[in-house]
């Protein structure tokens, strides 16, 4: 039989596919108009002065819409590849 926990997967793990393809920094500054060390420290879930973190619920939903944006803007480039 498989138990089913409700703990939650932290981000840093959810994004482990795709983390060191990724330029974190880029995507703070294009989709939030902020820092590299905010966006690592949020995807660490750390604040900034090294207490528990992470992003709010508008961040998470923010984040996810920067990669469907990122994840679209590479399949259309692909795609005018010649």
């Amino acid at each position: 039989m498989k138990i089913i926990t409700s703990e939650k997967v932290s981000t840093r793990e959810q994004l482990k596919d795709i983390a060191l393809d990724i330029t974190w920094a880029k995507i703070a500054q294009k989709y939030f108009d902020k820092s590299s060390s905010w966006i690592y420290n949020k995807i660490n879930e750390i604040d900034g002065n090294g207490g528990k973190g992470g992003f709010t619920k508008d961040e998470l939903q923010q984040l996810k819409n920067a990669l469907y944006d990122f994840a679209e803007r590479i399949r259309q480039t692909a795609d005018r590849l010649e």
